[in-house]
């Protein structure tokens, strides 16, 4: 290339505004690199925002003259970093980022969320007293006879949803659960409310792909990845308190994990 620097113009219909991005020849950095990072600020200083369309790999490598694999490059780092969606045969759109979760330390999504200076909230999408089945009954160490609270509830971050958790409660540790604001921390009723003093959680996590109905609750595309966690929370005599399953948008949550050689 013969100029210094090369320059998308603006894409109204696209980006949602006047935006600019450079390639400059002369520098040591890859263009990858010089293409996710300007995409970065921008998404930090609002000029991109969450949920809008993002041009094509093509798009872009034809206005920057450059071939396809930078490109590629950047929307891969992109993408591994939650800073971009892209579902097979749509534009790309931009993402919110990864959440780091933290499993080394007990905390409520709300606690964890706010910790890290984000805004959580919650809506409630069913709750039922119910026979558990064997799953529910065995991780909860239930009697015969006893039953269930099973509350499904809707989590989002900064009003973008995020996660879809279905809690299984033993009815005789919560009794009148459905009087309570069920949109705030359960850890908080847990401890505020019934006196319970949490003491830990033992977690299972995998992978799934979103079904219809899920990726319509959760506002992404039949397919996308999320992380499929099972969680069983005790008090600190080792009572389970609560056992739950949760389905959590692989584009915004990573898991975090620490692992110890044993000596």
């Amino acid at each position: 290339m013969g100029l210094t620097k090369d320059t998308i113009p603006q894409q109204p219909s696209a980006w949602g505004g006047a935006v600019r991005l450079t390639l400059d020849v002369s520098s040591f950095v890859p263009f990858y690199e010089q293409i996710a990072g300007q995409v970065r600020a921008l998404i930090r200083q609002g000029s991109l925002r969450v949920g809008e369309t993002f041009l094509s790999e093509g798009e872009i490598a034809t206005q920057l003259s450059i071939s396809k694999m930078p490109v590629r490059q950047a929307f891969q780092k992109l993408r591994s970093e939650g800073l971009l969606v892209v579902a097979r045969g749509k534009k790309p759109v931009i993402g919110a980022g990864h959440v780091p979760w933290n499993f080394q330390q007990l905390r409520g999504f709300s606690e964890e969320m706010r910790r890290r200076g984000l805004e959580p909230s919650a809506k409630v999408l069913g709750m039922e007293l119910r026979e558990p089945d064997a799953e529910t009954a065995e991780a909860l160490r239930l009697g015969p006879g006893e039953k269930i609270y099973r509350l499904r509830r809707l989590r989002y971050i900064d009003r973008q949803p995020v996660a879809i958790v279905t809690s299984f409660l033993p009815a005789r540790i919560y009794p009148e659960l459905e009087k309570h604001d069920l949109t705030q921390s359960l850890y908080r009723i847990m401890e505020t409310s019934y006196r319970l003093q949490l003491g830990h959680a033992e977690d299972t996590i995998g992978a799934v792909s979103a079904d219809a109905e899920v990726a319509q609750v959760l506002q992404t595309v039949a397919g996308t990845a999320l992380l499929y966690i099972t969680e069983t929370t005790f008090d600190v005599q080792k009572t389970p308190l609560e056992y739950s399953i949760s389905l959590l948008r692989g584009d915004r949550y990573t898991a975090s994990v620490v692992s110890v050689r044993p000596k």
